[in-house]
């Protein structure tokens, strides 16, 4: 019976109250090349892949500082919902935004501002999937049209980054007035020979795909994006279809005419200040 005894006092382990995995979050499994990568590599690397070049998402306050050089000023910070609609599915529209505004520190799915891109001030625009899935709303159709018209008066290009999943289902018909509202904003910014970008990120679709995310004066993606209308699921069920590889991602949008060109994360900022020394030459 000695065997099952213990004579002199064990290693000493912690009780289960003090037991944590120190490693926990440190690393991160690559959804392109399933390799297993360091956060803090990840991070460094404006969050793509060290080993396979596949773009994770980033946040929309990541994403200014990215094609700002430098500090940038944010307009329209305060605006939010009012509910036109009154709605509620789950839970009640109001308590979902104060949620969403309590927990990302921000009023709404998009943050719009002004900078320097290469020699340029530039005002630009970019969302937030995280909030409520970027859709777009009445706040997000004001702000885009304020940096409109902020370009119109100050003469300055735009840039609007897109990341959305559509028009926000709880605005009803105000959403969609968001399509037109920007549209017709943008035409006037042609009209005064004032160069916009348009820049598509994962995932782009719905009512913005359908609207001012297709409207640039150049039209660029980050490599391996999902662009649509209608997600590929939705389009197989409806067709009846198999679809072709890759279809609704970047590189396959750019080789069927629907985009100018396909920009990694790292040449954003420079390839901004490229183009936009052309339209102003």
């Amino acid at each position: 019976m000695s065997w099952f005894k213990r004579d002199k006092p064990g290693v000493e382990t912690p009780s289960d109250g003090d037991r944590t995995v120190r490693t926990e979050g440190l690393w991160v499994k690559c959804d392109g090349c399933k390799q297993i990568i360091f956060r803090q590599d990840l991070e460094d690397n404006r969050r793509v892949c060290p080993k396979c070049g596949y773009h994770f998402r980033i946040d929309a306050r990541d994403r200014m500082d990215l094609i700002f050089e430098g500090q940038w000023t944010e307009f329209d910070a305060e605006l939010t919902s009012t509910d036109p609609m009154n709605f509620f599915d789950s839970k009640p529209y109001k308590a979902r935004l104060a949620s969403m505004q309590e927990s990302l520190g921000m009023k709404d799915a998009i943050l719009c501002g002004q900078g320097k891109i290469g020699n340029h001030t530039v005002n630009a625009c970019s969302m937030e999937l995280k909030f409520i899935g970027g859709s777009m709303g009445a706040v997000m159709g004001e702000k885009i049209t304020r940096a409109v018209e902020r370009s119109m008066a100050e003469k300055n290009p735009l840039v609007i980054v897109s990341a959305t999943g559509g028009a926000r289902m709880q605005e009803g018909v105000v959403s969609l007035m968001q399509m037109a509202k920007i549209s017709s904003a943008l035409m006037r910014l042609d009209e005064m020979g004032i160069p916009y970008i348009s820049v598509l990120t994962d995932p782009t679709t719905g009512g913005v795909t359908a609207s001012f995310a297709m409207l640039g004066d150049l039209n660029i993606a980050e490599p391996g994006a999902l662009i649509g209308f209608a997600g590929p699921r939705v389009i197989e069920q409806t067709i009846r279809q198999k679809l072709p590889e890759g279809f609704q991602r970047s590189e396959f949008l750019l080789s069927h005419g629907f985009l100018d060109a396909v920009v990694p994360r790292h040449e954003l900022r420079s390839y901004l200040a490229r183009s936009f020394d052309f339209f102003v030459n």
